[in-house]
């Protein structure tokens, strides 16, 4: 390139650097583990940990700084950012800590509110704005539910506007909490803020049992850990034959029976004098002459249309 073009190339970077406009906002939770939302940053200095209140698409919301005060690029949000209205003072404290005994209250007189409506409904959380404008009732359900004398039956009690919202399994057990079959208090109550899909494909890429009860969390969908190491088995499957493959080693050619994925180690059947025999190969000391199948997992006699059913919210 030119000394030219160098230079026109500098001038563009210089002319959006001096167009962009940078934002001082702060990333707030109103859930342990919930999504971070952002916020134009007000003159008060914040603090991780600190308590805010901030006005919502709910009402007045109480919440917590997770991300103290940084510069971003005003372009990166899609929407105008709403500012801190103030931080949180004691008086606020005491209310938030009302509406979680409301919250109760509320939890039993919905309860009785279900039963005698005859609703086929699982009520798994009730949640008080800060302002207290509205209440909101989370349920699971088979399939759809007529609530429409439910939440008559709720306004006429709590005089104010009512929410009724069906979640899936996976919000469920994030809001439930439990305990994993490794041991540990579930990942999406503890720590994961988003879910992110979860494939079969994983399950297979990472040579893991599909047996349904090995790979499927205390929601009835797949874990969501298999989403962890998905990248790094992506990256080694790349250079790694397939199960089935005909390929050329130092002992003569033969069919790939199994890979070891993170050894990046290879079993190969090769037949000598007569007989059927498993030698085990680097990656390197192998050439595929003919690919097999694109999974390293035998998933002979799998119900697959069960397994996608794991996949589901």
């Amino acid at each position: 390139m030119s000394a030219h073009g160098n230079t026109d190339m500098k001038k563009q970077w210089v002319e959006r650097l001096r167009k962009r406009k940078l934002v001082k906002v702060v990333g707030i939770r109103f859930k342990p583990v919930g999504k971070i939302y952002y916020f134009e940053h007000g003159d008060e200095p914040l603090v991780y940990g600190e308590g805010v209140i901030v006005e919502t698409s709910r009402g007045t919301e109480y919440g917590t700084v997770v991300i103290p005060e940084r510069d971003i690029d005003e372009a990166e949000f899609n929407i105008p950012l709403k500012k801190i209205i103030r931080k949180a003072t004691p008086a606020d404290q005491a209310q938030l800590q009302e509406n979680k005994k409301k919250e109760k209250e509320a939890r039993v007189i919905c309860l009785e509110k279900i039963k005698a409506n005859g609703l086929e409904m699982n009520l798994v959380d009730v949640e008080y704005t800060f302002d207290r404008s509205k209440i909101l009732f989370y349920f699971t359900a088979d399939g759809r539910v007529d609530f429409r004398q439910l939440v008559k039956d709720l306004a006429t009690v709590f005089r104010t506007r009512i929410e009724l919202r069906q979640i899936g399994v996976r919000d469920e057990a994030k809001m439930l909490g439990s305990v994993g079959i490794c041991g540990r208090e579930l990942c999406c109550s503890k720590f994961l803020g988003d879910f992110e899909p979860v494939s079969i494909k994983m399950a297979k890429e990472q040579s893991l049992s599909l047996n349904p009860t090995k790979i499927s969390g205390s929601c009835g969908r797949l874990m969501c850990c298999l989403k962890y190491e998905q990248e790094a088995y992506e990256h080694l499957n790349q250079g790694l034959p397939n199960v089935g493959a005909l390929v050329k080693t130092p002992q003569g050619n033969g069919t790939v029976v199994s890979v070891c994925v993170l050894k990046e180690l290879v079993r190969v059947k090769l037949e000598k004098n007569a007989e059927n025999v498993i030698s085990e190969f680097k990656k390197s000391e192998l050439k595929v002459l003919k690919d097999g199948a694109k999974s390293h997992h035998h998933d002979d006699d799998v119900d697959m249309s069960a397994l996608k059913e794991l996949e589901g919210e």
